[in-house]
């Protein structure tokens, strides 16, 4: 008989502890970007014992596990992140960081620790698997483009004739309520550019603006303008948001300076909106200098694209959740997230979801708890053990051959 869903829930509550303990040993010891040898190591040792293929990234500190399941078949992915934040930890837990501005304050922690946890699982239940697990553990989410390396290395290519036909993520977050699992159909993260620009203008003594070319008001003008474009030109059914993060100009109180400097995000739910987007602040802050007589150097980096789910893989999770954890468990997220994750790079490729697990304490409103990426932020324990046995649960239900 295959495994039900109480029985696997049953069995990941029954490993919480290691679970658990995995969490809080990657808790202590963050490390950040790419290059993240303590944090690999822990995922290596705590792959160790089990019947995985394990290789390691060559670009980056990535792992990639295969678990082959009795009969042949596709494969089938699950992802965690790594990497940490550069955020001084102040929430006090009697395991928090021990690296002085470096912090798990996303929550990739609990990421790995469910992940292993389901390897455990999955591993106690080949004899149900047609097809492989590829178990992937990135570096590099919070801005690095660890998935892009990976990918870039041949990651849905590691197990030759047996292609990924679906791909699986879960992402903790404090500020939802605890141990409900959150999912949508279509985009369910913005694609996240950044951009800068320099107004050039020409300076001079306070006293006789007249004389000089002013680039501190052509900036503000700029401001103001790209609120009026969001709002304005900007379709309200494909949103984007559109943020001057980081403003500098001048160095003391009468000395007009020859430039103003401006750095923002720009985030989006569509491609087409995307290119848009990005044009149309080029074109409003490059006029807005014309008009004045000053020019405008214009920057953009391109960040992650839109993350989106596919609808099939979408209602799989929420099935599988409901199963799990009961129907109040289950939530269709009613818009889009406009943070980005850079599992988007694998949903370009491969049809899969990315949920949200609830984990906000016990105590605490979802709405004013300390959110993901805070220095305060403190995620509940408790839905871990549901976490892992959700990931088992969708490997294993899109591998039952």
């Amino acid at each position: 008989m295959p495994t039900s869903a109480a029985e696997l829930l049953a069995a990941a509550l029954d490993d919480a502890d290691r679970t658990i303990d995995l969490r809080r040993r990657l808790h202590r010891r963050p490390e950040i970007g790419l290059h993240l040898p303590e944090t690999q190591a822990l995922v290596l040792e705590a792959f160790s014992g089990l019947p995985v293929e394990v290789a390691t990234g060559t670009s980056t500190s990535s792992v990639v596990g295969v678990l082959r399941g009795a009969r042949p078949g596709p494969t089938y992915l699950l992802r965690a992140d790594m990497d940490g934040l550069p955020v001084h930890e102040d929430t006090g837990l009697p395991f928090a960081s021990e690296l002085p501005g470096a912090m798990h304050a996303c929550g990739h922690d609990t990421h790995m620790a469910m992940l292993l946890g389901a390897a455990r699982l999955l591993a106690e239940r080949r004899d149900e698997l047609a097809g492989q697990v590829l178990f992937m553990v990135q570096p590099g989410e919070e801005g690095f483009h660890g998935a892009r390396y990976m990918l870039e290395e041949g990651l849905l290519d590691a197990v030759p004739g047996a292609p990924v036909t679906g791909a699986f993520a879960l992402h903790i977050g404090s500020t939802l309520p605890s141990g409900t699992v959150n999912v949508r159909p279509g985009p369910m993260m913005a694609a996240a550019d950044q951009w800068r620009m320099t107004v050039k203008g020409r300076g001079g003594h306070a006293s006789e603006p007249a004389a000089a070319a002013d680039p501190i008001p052509v900036a503000a003008e700029i401001v103001l303008a790209l609120q009026s474009f969001v709002t304005r030109r900007v379709d309200v059914f494909d949103p984007a948001v559109v943020t001057v993060a980081h403003i500098a100009a001048g160095s003391t109180n009468n000395v007009i300076p020859d430039t103003a400097f401006l750095e923002g995000t720009i985030r989006t739910l569509s491609a087409r909106n995307r290119a848009d987007v990005v044009a149309g602040v080029r074109q409003v802050a490059t006029a807005i200098g014309a008009a004045h007589g000053l020019e405008v150097e214009f920057e953009h980096e391109e960040g992650y694209p839109v993350t989106v789910n596919d609808a099939t893989a979408a209602a799989a999770v929420l099935e599988a959740t409901v199963d799990l954890l009961g129907e109040r468990a289950a939530a269709v997220s009613p818009a889009p997230l406009m943070g980005a994750e850079d599992f988007s790079y694998v949903l370009q490729r491969v049809p899969g979801a990315m949920a949200w697990l609830g984990a906000c304490p016990p105590g605490l409103d979802p709405a004013t708890a300390p959110a993901n990426h805070s220095n305060l932020v403190v995620f509940d324990e408790e839905p871990l053990p549901a976490g892992a046995a959700l990931y088992a649960l969708m490997a294993m239900r899109a591998l039952a051959g």
